[in-house]
């Protein structure tokens, strides 16, 4: 298992390169970023954690440029979305935009991928709320295409184009790994069908065996080989016990939380739990 962090990178936060180059040299295999466009004042959709809004959902930088300083500044760190709005983004830009980035840290960018919870958002992109899911997977289809294909073409209900030339292509073959957010039935349908991994929330009463079972079970449903799957916890205890609860079971990845502190006091942290990510470097 391999234990990286994720972090919402924030203009008034630390400067991103900093941090990557921070969690490289204390042994952490990987940076993810989230990412929202924007957040609508009509505030229409309640925030899922409940109360207020955080003021970092308002203040997050593009995720592929942040990402692409923190590649720069590292060798071997990866970098990943956690997780991309797929719904928001137009495909044949942001394969773009993935192949370049995976093209030129050498191959280490992660997929990480979400449809969404906010609702204004989306609209002010022109998503209708109720399509978000199968606009998705239509985008992650359009974009496989670009990514895997020398001339690619693409007709789906939400992305259509005749053949085309794209290059780059990712340097990872067949492309990045694609890791899917979420905790319902209806995302391991969604990770079997077109993904390379689930990336559940250790929300209360997460259970790494049950969760593993439940993956390999849809997967062997739909006739996909479960070992093709890995499983990243998303928000995972800075707990050495619960980590090695999470190796034990099967668990590829897990990644902590980074507060969208001060530059010193994340600093500090990152000192405070660098011996959790030790045994797994």
């Amino acid at each position: 298992m391999k234990v990286g962090v994720f972090y919402f990178p924030t203009d008034y936060g630390i400067n991103i390169a900093e941090l990557a180059r921070a969690l490289e040299d204390r042994g952490f295999d990987s940076l993810f970023v989230p990412e929202h466009t924007h957040i609508p004042l009509s505030r229409k959709s309640p925030f899922p954690g409940g109360g207020e809004l955080p003021k970092r959902y308002s203040h997050t930088h593009d995720p592929f440029v942040a990402l692409s300083f923190a590649a720069a500044a590292t060798k071997k760190l990866k970098v990943g979305t956690g997780i991309l709005l797929v719904p928001q983004h137009d495909p044949i830009g942001t394969a773009k935009s993935i192949a370049s980035l995976d093209q030129l840290s050498g191959g280490r960018f992660v997929f990480g991928i979400g449809a969404g919870w906010n609702e204004d958002e989306m609209n002010n992109h022109g998503v209708q709320f109720a399509d978000r899911f199968n606009q998705m997977g239509d985008y992650v289809l359009a974009m496989k295409a670009l990514w895997t294909k020398e001339e690619a073409g693409y007709h789906g209900k939400f992305a259509r184009f005749d053949p085309v030339w794209s290059w780059p292509k990712p340097h990872q073959k067949p492309h990045p790994p694609i890791l899917l957010g979420g905790e319902s039935d209806h995302t391991l349908r969604r990770v079997v069908d077109y993904c390379d991994g689930w990336f559940p929330r250790t929300r209360q009463g997460f259970d790494a065996p049950q969760s593993i079972a439940r993956l390999r079970k849809m997967a062997e449903k739909k006739g996909r080989d479960p070992g093709t799957l890995s499983v990243t916890v998303f928000g995972a205890p800075a707990k050495a016990d619960a980590l090695a609860d999470y190796a034990k079971a099967g668990i590829d990845g897990a990644l902590l939380a980074i507060n969208d502190d001060s530059r010193d006091d994340i600093l500090k942290y990152l000192d405070k739990i660098a011996p959790l990510a030790k045994p797994y470097s």
